[in-house]
């Protein structure tokens, strides 16, 4: 994902966010955004570890990585030009799970039980 795709995206999905809920929404995700220039940083120097890729949430891949030692070099090479992709499409989809949490709406809940009926006292 581009960053211009990455940026509209996002955007749209804040805008989806009511006014009331955006400031926490907001602070949610940037708790737990991956930075795609952090995650080059840690593929430059310890890409043949695998740490960007765990880093980023791909557990498999990052063993895969581990392993083979960055896939002999090679893997390493491949992912100066993806990690950053892939972290902005991670960060994507931790913001469109925040949305359905933050958005307000009540599809997904269970519908509350109506008040008891009150007991009718004889006169």
């Amino acid at each position: 994902m581009n960053l211009k795709g990455y940026t509209v995206e996002l955007a749209s999905i804040v805008a989806s966010i009511p006014e009331s809920r955006r400031q926490s929404f907001l602070t949610a995700f940037q708790s737990s955004e991956k930075n795609p220039t952090l995650l080059f940083g840690f593929n430059v120097w310890l890409g043949f570890l695998g740490v960007d890729r765990f880093l980023v949430g791909d557990i498999v891949a990052g063993i895969l990585k581990l392993i083979t030692l960055g896939g002999f070099g090679l893997w390493v090479l491949i992912d100066y030009f993806l990690i950053g992709s892939r972290a902005r499409a991670k960060n994507i989809e931790l913001a469109r799970q925040l949305r359905a949490s933050f958005s307000g709406d009540s599809a997904g809940a269970a519908p509350s039980a109506p008040p008891p009926a009150a007991a009718a006292v004889p006169a």
